[in-house]
């Protein structure tokens, strides 16, 4: 995947079995780039960071009431149905094959798995930290895999692409503090606050995308890692990477907006 974390049907009569239904190969697309496992680790990185938005918010942990709603909030089913209808639209008759040929090799499926794998342990904050401290050590040499990853990162456009969800999510958390009534504020005085943190934003954006991509592809031979870059740049890659990040920035922003309801909810005394 370009990182910004089937049932089948069988035959109702007696003794007849139904032929296997084939998936749509846009959802055999969906299931080779694990899709589902990276919602639940979105989940739980949501979980921990309304923890962390209940201290800078409440003062203090939260309660029992809005641990329910962030349950509520980030439920995998929801936020499912909001990603994989978002990326069916986006991608819509693009050729899938290339992209399910890649994946669903040896190479393709452990790019995935390293891809889930570090970002499944970048949720503990100590690994965060010391992938972090990596890429700030090899930051402005001339490393190798540290150019082969700013060459992916180009490739994608994964640094502006993840800066305009990171500031479309941060709007939509003020338009639920807004509309939820914990304070007042303009659209205008909205777009000025978000905008004000853009820089500080980019900054973070590109140390965690570096980070996260040097603890991702460290195992991978450079022909391999040369190898996703390529198919990265192609009509295909790039239709993926587009639907990729329009399916989880349209989940982020309904998060981030109810998140925002909540808050002032919160704030206000009221019953989550």
């Amino acid at each position: 995947m370009f990182t910004i974390r089937q049932t089948l049907m069988a035959g109702a009569a007696s003794l007849v079995l139904a032929l296997p239904v084939q998936a749509a190969p846009v959802d055999e697309l969906m299931r080779a780039v694990h899709i589902d496992e990276m919602i639940e680790i979105m989940r739980t990185e949501g979980l921990d960071y309304g923890e962390d938005l209940a201290r800078d918010m409440f003062g203090g942990p939260g309660n029992a009431a809005w641990d329910a709603m962030l349950s509520r909030i980030y439920d995998t089913d929801k936020m499912a149905t909001v990603v994989r209808g978002t990326f069916r639209r986006s991608f819509g008759d693009t050729e899938a094959a290339p992209l399910l040929d890649f994946f669903d090799s040896e190479t393709g499926s452990r790019i995935v798995r390293l891809e889930i794998d570090a970002r499944r342990a970048m949720v503990d904050d100590d690994v965060e930290s010391a992938a972090r401290d990596s890429f700030q050590a090899l930051d402005g040499s001339d490393d190798a895999r540290l150019e082969q990853v700013q060459r992916f990162i180009e490739a994608n456009d994964l640094i502006e692409a993840n800066v305009t969800g990171a500031m479309n999510a941060s709007f939509q958390f003020y338009r639920g503090l807004v509309d939820g009534g914990a304070f007042e504020m303009s659209e205008k005085d909205i777009l000025s606050d978000v905008w004000s943190q853009e820089a500080e934003t980019r900054a973070d954006t590109r140390e965690w995308l570096f980070a996260y991509m040097l603890l991702a592809y460290g195992p991978l031979e450079d022909s391999a890692m040369q190898a996703y870059i390529d198919l990265s740049a192609s009509e295909e890659g790039r239709a993926l990477n587009r639907a990729l990040f329009e399916g989880f920035n349209t989940m982020y922003d309904e998060i981030s907006y109810a998140l925002g309801l909540a808050v002032a909810q919160q704030m206000k005394g009221s019953d989550l």
